[in-house]
């Protein structure tokens, strides 16, 4: 059985997708799942970016787009009152709750249906309350396994989410479930030297500022 690491944060509506869509795509496939959050603030300052709910006119899409998908999935989604928001109380309950899919499904849909705040207070407390975590996410260690855990992404050469490994193998985005689910299969381009080829550096214009 391969295993398939999933890199997320809660932030993000195409990970939540990505989430809901993955048992669907990978049917019949033999896999395990080890669920890792991360922090993508940190990642987008580690290269330099913002995210696209930063840049008004890709938000605008960003969310337009979402919800087509979630209608054409069939995958319940409202947009929180807050977005972008910060994700860190959710992230360190992941680590706190030890992340597996009953408690990812949980803060997901915490985030992405009812269209709530996600910092809200009582809506935290009884979150928190309904996972019942085996650590308080306020503990340094949790803190401390987050930033490992980010630090540990960012090392990998992830640089967004939702993102996938795959016996070394990185696919970014909800839209690499196919690709994925071809080489969890042993799919003949990845049985060649496509994968390495085409990932090759190549000379180009770089921009200065």
């Amino acid at each position: 059985m391969k295993r398939i690491t999933f890199w997320f944060d809660v932030i993000s509506p195409f990970a939540y997708l990505a989430f809901e869509r993955m048992p669907q795509v990978l049917e019949g496939c033999s896999y395990e799942v080890d669920y890792q959050p991360l922090l993508l603030a940190a990642l987008l300052n580690q290269h330099g970016q913002k995210g696209p709910a930063e840049i008004e006119p890709k938000r605008a899409w960003t969310f337009r787009h979402v919800h087509w998908l979630a209608h054409q999935y069939g995958v319940p989604l409202q947009a929180p009152a807050q977005h972008p928001f910060n994700p860190l109380a959710l992230l360190r309950l992941a680590v706190a709750c030890g992340p597996n899919r009953r408690v990812l499904e949980a803060l997901f849909r915490h985030v992405w249906i009812g269209g709530g705040d996600a910092n809200d207070p009582a809506r935290l407390a009884a979150l928190t309350a309904a996972l019942a975590p085996a650590r308080n996410a306020s503990d340094d260690d949790v803190k401390a396994a987050l930033r490992q855990s980010t630090e540990a992404a960012i090392a990998r050469g992830i640089f967004g989410v939702p993102s996938f490994e795959l016996e070394g193998r990185l696919f970014w985005g909800l839209d690499s479930l196919p690709m994925l689910r071809d080489a969890l299969s042993g799919g003949a381009w990845f049985q060649g030297p496509g994968w390495d080829e085409a990932g090759a550096p190549r000379p180009g214009v770089v921009r200065t500022r």
